[in-house]
């Protein structure tokens, strides 16, 4: 006899949701801080049209992006995309992290719409310090004036997702980026279920299930990624040109700490593709290749000048006219060209607060090595900064000058430098050189150069640091080939990418690459701040103990490229 019989049962049981989040820290706090401390968190993230007010017409906009990034801060950045239609204005990062997911889908908007990207905060016209994007500076249609700065502002955490999203992505050497470990957070979840069920032929068979309740019981959390995490996270770098190297450096900072991406690793990955120069603003578009000497954008093009005359050499020389920046002042004539001579240089009275460098100016002919051994050993031990100035010449030379260098390890720059009293067509007058010791001048990375073949002997320092001076890069001769880069290994340099920015045919003029370009290469290994001059860091033997010169020896130096300021 068939029968059916209804009843109500609970069944209790678990089952687990997934969320990906990312902790971030409190503003300005120890990286090794609790993040759950939600009274210093930033809010969530806001987005505002900003216009700078430093100019009267035709002045740059950005958007400014500060906050957290929550589940719906892709939805804003939607609506204020929408409304600025096709202009393609860069978006100012500044932010302490959030979702995950969230900003893959930033990253991808952002990318899609074709906008640039910096790490950089805002401060809008008449808001106090304390409130930098006050209200009352807004107006009613969402938009401002204000301007940008580097100094202290940060991308963390999920920030650098979506920071990545930009067709061109740059932050200054006083910006952070920083990057950790993705949590993610299991919700263990108590359902409640109606469950009707009938017997048949003995057994008991389920006809209906509705839930009639549900209770968080309790939350668990992980840093080890799954696979569907690890895929989404590398599919997502990879969409955007961003090596996978960046995840071993999320996976080694805990949760509650922080990994800063130093320039020179976030140009090597892909992060960030420019670094700011010291002149040079968050919220700068990137320059045109035919932006004129004024515009006001970011990484301005090198405009070439004419070949200076060449020394006589043993064989045609690879060389290049300096060319000088689009912020430096190009009035005058170029020096007439001169085979390189090195002078011992002061800076100070060096029975105070004497700092020492080498200069060495000029063309490399093949007597050229020759002149930098006898300077080498006149200094004996002391390892003093060459500080170059050449628009190239003797490739064979310049090899012979490099292993010299590298064998000494001593630390390579660009720089001119200035004797004091001599004109400036003649910065080298020999009325100011001194007959003994060293002779008392000035240094400058701006408007120096090192062209053509000297950028062979600048990549053998032990530091190799610049400042915001003009690099060139030339092709050798199919004989040369070999050589050249067999000299590349030996100095550690990558030569299969160095190749591919070469000039595509000639041998007498050359290319002008920016230090971050360089420092990809591995050409230098750190770029110095904007108000720091190459070699003025090693103090004369003579000099007393004072702030500028902390101990009578060499004062260490860290590239900025390794250090975070």
């Amino acid at each position: 006899m068939r029968f059916a019989i209804s009843f109500l049962v609970k069944c209790l049981f678990s089952r687990l949701l997934l969320v990906f989040l990312l902790l971030t820290l409190p503003i300005g706090a120890a990286t090794s801080q609790a993040a759950g401390e939600k009274k210093a968190a930033q809010p969530p993230m806001s987005f505002i049209l900003v216009r700078s007010h430093l100019c009267q017409e035709n002045c740059p906009e950005w958007i400014s992006a500060e906050g957290r990034i929550t589940s719906d801060t892709p939805a804003r950045l939607r609506k204020i995309l929408k409304k600025i239609g096709g202009r393609k204005l860069p978006v100012v990062f500044r932010s302490e992290g959030g979702d995950v997911d969230a900003a893959y889908a930033m990253g991808r908007m952002i990318r899609k719409a074709g906008l640039e990207t910096a790490v950089g905060g805002t401060r809008l016209k008449d808001c106090p310090v304390g409130d930098m994007r006050c209200q009352a500076a807004i107006a009613k249609d969402g938009s401002a004036v204000g301007y940008t700065y580097s100094s202290g502002a940060y991308c963390f955490s999920a920030c650098p997702l979506a920071f990545a999203g930009g067709t061109s992505r740059v932050a200054s050497q006083w910006a952070f980026i920083g990057v950790h470990q993705i949590t993610t957070v299991y919700n263990k979840v108590r359902v409640s279920y109606r469950i009707e069920y009938k017997i048949v032929n003995g057994k008991k068979k389920e006809i209906s299930r509705k839930e009639v309740g549900r209770k968080v019981a309790g939350r668990s959390s992980s840093t080890k990624l799954g696979k569907k995490a690890t895929a989404a996270l590398t599919a997502y770098l990879k969409e955007m040109g961003v090596s996978e190297d960046l995840i071993g450096l999320m996976m080694s900072a805990t949760p509650d700490s922080i990994n800063i991406v130093v320039p020179a690793d976030a140009l090597r990955m892909g992060l960030s593709t420019d670094m700011l120069a010291y002149n040079e603003w968050p919220g700068m578009p990137l320059c045109a290749p035919d932006a004129a000497a004024d515009a006001v954008c970011h990484s301005h093009p090198a405009a070439e000048a004419p070949v200076a005359a060449k020394a006589p050499v043993s064989k045609t020389p690879v060389s290049e006219t300096p060319v000088q920046d689009a912020a430096a002042d190009t009035s005058g004539s170029l020096p007439k060209s001169r085979p390189m001579d090195f002078l011992l240089m002061s800076n100070g009275n060096c029975q105070e607060e004497c700092r020492q460098w080498i200069s060495a100016d000029g063309d490399i002919t093949p007597d050229t090595p020759a002149r930098l051994k006898a300077m080498l050993m006149t200094l004996g031990d002391r390892k003093l900064p060459i500080v170059l100035q050449s628009s190239g010449g003797d490739m064979d030379a310049a090899f012979a000058m490099g292993r010299m260098i590298r064998a000494a390890g001593v630390e390579t720059s660009i720089g001119r430098t200035q004797l004091p009293n001599c004109p400036k067509l003649d910065p080298r007058c020999k009325a100011s050189i001194a007959k003994s010791g060293s002779t008392e001048g000035e240094v400058f990375a701006g408007r120096a150069y090192c062209l053509s073949t000297c950028t062979l002997v600048l990549m053998s320092g032990t530091p190799r640091i610049v400042g915001y001076s003009s690099i060139g890069i030339v092709r050798p001769t199919t004989t040369e080939y070999t050589t050249f880069f067999a000299y590349f290994d030996e100095m550690g340099v990558n030569a299969e990418t160095y190749e591919t920015m070469m000039p595509a045919t000639s041998t007498e003029r050359g290319s002008i690459i920016l230090p971050s370009e360089a420092l990809k290469l591995g050409i230098i290994n750190g770029i110095l701040p904007y108000d720091e001059e190459p070699g003025l860091h090693v103090c004369g033997p003579e000099a007393k103990e004072s702030l500028r010169c902390p101990r009578k020896a060499e004062v260490e130096i860290v590239p900025v490229a390794a250090s975070v300021n």
